[in-house]
């Protein structure tokens, strides 16, 4: 197999330095021109790797002010990964709410999915989501203890930021992407209970796999949403 293009190894270690925190996110990058020493290469190529990482959103550039680290704000995190809409096709904000936060063994999926070690833990957190004051998703998910060290978050108040802002301001986690499997299935007794609607109602049931910067799976999500007026768009190009 053919080496990587000299671009994409530039791009790859630029990467690894974000995650490693050497540039945290809203810092500055240096200079096009000390970056391409640094890493001893033309301009051209440098320039190459920073439009990727670019597309990628993991970097933004200022006119006239430079080359900056994204910093995950709630906005973006709703515009990306937030894919409910209304019957109109709107995308309504929804409020957060959290209501249980646990330390625990990892279940047996959740240790293949996100390549933990036997006898590794997660923190458990479970979410309900509204959307115009009416309960719309209710969330499960599961964060290595390793890399969330330390994680907390109010319960039975509104979070102010979307949790991918979280990851990253307070553990230095990037979500870059995200996999998710759609299935249907009838809604449990709690799940019920906390969404309002009957037992055995039709739910929109999703998986969410989120990876940082390196790729690497850092958040198993599991949803179940009530399509009671909402519906889940994708949009295809």
């Amino acid at each position: 197999m053919s080496a990587p293009p000299l671009y994409a190894r530039v791009e790859r270690e630029l990467r690894a330095r974000i995650a490693a925190g050497e540039w945290p996110p809203g810092a500055a990058l240096p200079t096009e021109p000390a970056l391409a020493r640094r890493f001893g290469v033309s301009q051209g190529t440098l320039r190459r790797a920073l439009a990727a990482l670019e597309a990628q959103r993991l970097i933004a550039r200022r006119q006239g002010a430079g080359t900056y680290v994204a910093e995950a704000t709630s906005e973006r995190a709703l515009f990306h990964f937030f894919r409910v809409e209304d019957a109109a096709g709107r995308r309504p904000v929804p409020r957060s709410i959290a209501h249980r936060l646990d330390l625990r063994p990892a279940s047996a999926e959740e240790r293949a999915l996100l390549a933990l070690r036997p006898r590794a833990r997660v923190v458990a957190l479970e979410r309900l989501r509204l959307v115009e004051g009416r309960p719309a998703m209710l969330e499960s998910i599961a964060l290595p203890a390793a890399r969330f060290r330390g994680f907390a978050l109010p319960l039975h108040v509104e979070l102010e930021d979307e949790l991918y802002v979280h990851y990253q301001r307070h553990h230095g986690v990037t979500v870059l992407r995200v996999e998710e499997r759609l299935t249907a299935e009838p809604a449990p007794a709690e799940a019920a209970r906390r969404l309002g609607c009957a037992r055995g109602a039709p739910l929109l049931a999703i998986r969410r796999l989120a990876h940082d910067a390196l790729d690497r799976p850092v958040e198993l999500r599991r949803a179940l949403l009530l399509t009671r007026g909402l519906a889940y768009g994708v949009e295809l190009r």
